[in-house]
């Protein structure tokens, strides 16, 4: 084949089997796209073309030194941005912006949530600039940028580098600590924050693992009712049951945590902060763990052991539920 053609054949090649990769590691971490966009789709359906237009209809850009530019600083940038360079090439942020337009426009998006690494932290303002460009409400596009994760081994940073090729793959952190852990740990600090990501601590079985720590918390919990269940003894009705036996400072503060839940929820979905959640469920964890070491539930009077029953019933369903969220099982036997 004549070079240019060989080249382009190549490139389709590699890149389906890389996305077939992508969208397998993805499937062993536990995340499904619905929908996977081609950038190209954009130019062979005439979409790109069909937004360059539109920018240059409504007088939007200029054309400078043979490049064509956006003018973004009228729409709060710091500076007005390149679409299409001087040797005729579109830049990403062309094409971003034509993507955008799509899903707003085209596909009617209520919202739309990006996530960029730090290093795009300029992107921010230019393509909430673009938006307004376009008429629409920048608000509607909320842009979440993530900082680097540091992996830790043997006390020591995983040294990486692009140049020399050394690197350390998803699907290296899976084969090695599993899918539960690696959910866990990646979830453990806000998005702003840097991630120090402890290979060795995430594949302990103790107290120090939080994802150990937690899912032990529920299989306990499941394994008491077990035992209770075949000497007779069930969770019994809330609606017939006196809580007010519960007075203890671990059974008070037990019920506290578990109270917060649906309001932690709330925040997490407002904030778009799913961190959150792993320090709540690791609190009750911890909560539960103080009232188990505390508080009997067989033998005690029977009203007494009925309110605890509730209660341990109640914390199992937080954790169950607070785990099903961060797509995480919670093992009924460790």
């Amino acid at each position: 084949m004549p070079s240019s053609e060989r080249r382009k054949e190549l490139a389709r090649f590699a890149l389906e089997r890389n996305i077939e990769s992508i969208k397998n590691d993805l499937k062993n971490f536990g995340i499904k796209f619905d929908v996977w966009f081609s950038e190209q789709s954009l130019y062979d359906s005439g979409e790109f073309d069909e937004t360059m237009e539109f920018l240059k209809k409504n007088d939007l850009t200029y054309e400078d030194d043979g490049a064509v530019w956006l003018k973004t600083s009228q729409f709060g940038a710091d500076k007005d941005e390149v679409l299409i360079r001087s040797n005729g090439t579109p830049t990403y942020f062309a094409s971003d912006i034509a993507y955008h337009r799509n899903k707003f426009l085209k596909r009617n998006f209520d919202q739309v949530i990006n996530l960029l690494g730090a290093d795009h932290h300029g992107h921010v303002s230019r393509m909430k600039a673009a938006i307004k460009a376009l008429g629409i409400d920048p608000d509607r596009l909320n842009i979440i940028i993530f900082q680097l994760v540091r992996l830790y081994r043997n006390g020591e940073i995983v040294r990486m580098s692009k140049r020399t090729g050394k690197a350390i793959t998803l699907a290296d952190i899976l084969e090695e600590i599993g899918k539960d852990a690696a959910r866990f740990f990646f979830n453990m600090q806000s998005s702003g924050n840097h991630l120090e990501f402890d290979l060795d601590l995430a594949i302990k079985k103790s107290d120090d693992n939080p994802v150990y720590y937690i899912q032990y918390a529920h299989a306990r919990i499941c394994s008491m009712l077990r035992v209770l269940e075949k000497e007779g003894i069930k969770v019994p009705d809330v609606m017939q049951t006196d809580l007010s036996y519960l007075k203890t400072k671990d059974e008070t503060d037990l019920i506290k945590k578990l109270s917060e839940y649906p309001e932690e929820l709330s925040i997490v979905a407002k904030t778009l902060e799913p961190s959150r959640l792993t320090r709540y469920v690791k609190d009750v964890a911890s909560l539960f763990h103080s009232f188990y070491n505390a508080c009997r539930v067989k033998g005690e009077e029977e009203n007494l052991m009925k309110a605890r029953l509730i209660l341990v019933e109640s914390t199992r369903i937080v954790i169950k539920s607070s785990l099903d969220l961060l797509s995480i099982s919670a093992p009924e036997r460790m």
